[in-house]
């Protein structure tokens, strides 16, 4: 089994293509109106309109996710923070240096799902 894609089900296609678009520095792959997708070497960020999912009646609820953290390493994480301009209320953790040595920050994207900006330590 290979893990393909994380997928998330949003009412606000474009606001969170945006995000994911300032978060990740490259523009989106947009195959069909109502979906979006970042592909990179350790999987897929799909991005889809509520309506792509209407059959299963409810089943999913955009901009209610309670659980998930979705995470980007990144080379800069105070530099990143700051070129994303969060507003009030969209950043959780300001860039702190955990005890297992990562530089992390965590955001929350247009639909208040957590995300996780980390660096590795430097090795020597």
């Amino acid at each position: 089994m290979s893990l393909t894609s994380i997928r998330i089900v949003t009412d606000d296609l474009e606001g969170l293509v945006a995000f994911y678009e300032r978060v990740t520095g490259r523009q989106a792959e947009r195959p069909a109106p109502v979906f979006a997708q970042f592909s990179g070497p350790g999987g897929t960020l799909a991005i889809a309109d509520s309506a792509t999912v209407a059959m299963l009646d409810g089943a999913l609820r955009p901009a209610t996710n309670r659980s998930v953290v979705i995470e980007f390493e990144v080379a800069d994480v105070d530099g990143d923070v700051d070129r994303l301009r969060l507003g009030a209320g969209y950043v959780l953790l300001e860039p702190t240096t955990m005890p297992w040595g990562n530089r992390s920050a965590l955001v929350r994207d247009p639909d208040g799902n957590v995300v996780n900006l980390f660096s590795k330590p430097v090795t020597t």
